[in-house]
């Protein structure tokens, strides 16, 4: 075996194992918003929203029919719901004999729209009525998740695509909203989620570096969850993983050229050719006395660095400015 194919085989760009602890880790981001206080309509409060305040009186639940909303999402059926309250994470909804929430990845009209003005575009959905598709059903966690995005697909085409949907597959699928933590795409009646760790080998500072609203790109199923209506997807794994070969690429004390992508105040990141990130210290900087790397540094500059250690295990890459390794005041 060569040491090209023992690196290879080391640092073997699989797919990663994918559990509920990791469906919870990927959406942690989005389930913070679905706080347990909406905003009441301005004519009145519905039951579902005085149920979900902190108030100290006990008021009745909207009465679900969990036969109902499990029969609509089982033949992923279209229904119709009225806003009865918001938060910052989506909409409260109601029904006949359904009651829940639309998450703000899920409105068509709120695609792209950035966190701080998202208050003042929900509230003026109050009283209006949506066509959904129901893509979350929990009874014992008393849980309802709609979707307006998933309404655009004709009935049974989630149906259709959870059964043709394999693991490891390669599938082309169109960007319809990005978040701060990943991104939305649709596959043609359901939307997968690429989470901001499976977008690039390297760093990722926000996701619209990466891909555009409206974009078709291809990408790779990680797993499916057919009874949350879950599909983790990757972009990165449709690329060959410039770690697998960094011990013998990066050899210690090689001078590479550098893109510098972040300023930090301890230092900056810097991003080699094929594609991998690498932090440069402020220690292995020129700086002259009271200076910081914004200083003598900015985004996009093109330096030299010297390579300082390589962790290809962990990703982790030390770089330095210090071109001549005489001048490493840390040299024995």
């Amino acid at each position: 075996m060569t040491d090209r194919q023992s690196h290879k085989r080391k640092y073997d760009n699989s797919m990663p194992i994918v559990d509920e602890g990791w469906w919870e880790s990927v959406l942690a981001d989005e389930q913070k918003y679905l706080s347990p206080r909406p905003k009441p309509a301005p004519v009145k409060q519905t039951a579902l929203q005085s149920h979900t305040t902190e108030s100290a009186s006990v008021v009745e639940q909207p009465r679900v029919n969990w036969e109902v909303v499990k029969e609509i999402y089982k033949s992923d059926r279209i229904v119709l719901v009225q806003v009865t309250g918001y938060n910052r994470g989506g909409l409260l909804v109601e029904g006949e004999g359904v009651a829940g929430f639309i998450p703000f990845s899920h409105l068509i009209e709120l695609t792209g729209i950035h966190i701080e003005q998202r208050e003042n575009y929900l509230q003026t959905y109050q009283g209006k009525t949506l066509r959904v598709k129901v893509i979350e059903c929990t009874p014992e966690e008393g849980r309802v998740v709609f979707s307006e995005r998933a309404a655009l697909a004709e009935p049974g085409k989630r149906v259709q695509l959870f059964h043709s949907l394999t693991k490891g597959a390669q599938v082309k699928g169109v960007v319809t909203n990005i978040t701060d933590f990943g991104v939305f795409v649709d596959l043609g009646g359901v939307e997968g989620l690429i989470h901001i760790s499976e977008l690039s080998w390297g760093r990722v500072q926000h996701p619209s570096q990466i891909v555009k609203l409206g974009e078709e790109i291809t990408v790779q199923v990680l797993d499916i969850s057919s009874e949350r209506c879950r599909v983790a997807l990757s972009l990165k794994r449709l690329m060959p993983n410039p770690w697998e070969l960094a011990d013998t690429e990066f050899p210690v004390g090689q001078v590479k050229n550098a893109v510098i992508t972040s300023l930090l105040s301890y230092g900056a990141f810097a991003r080699l050719e094929i594609g991998v990130e690498g932090l440069i210290h402020a220690s292995e900087m020129p700086l002259e006395a009271g200076q910081s790397p914004r200083d003598i540094l900015k985004e996009g500059q093109h330096v030299q660095v010297r390579i300082l250690h390589v962790d290809a295990a962990h990703q982790r890459l030390g770089l330095s400015m210090r071109l001549n390794h005489d001048s490493d005041p840390n040299r024995e």
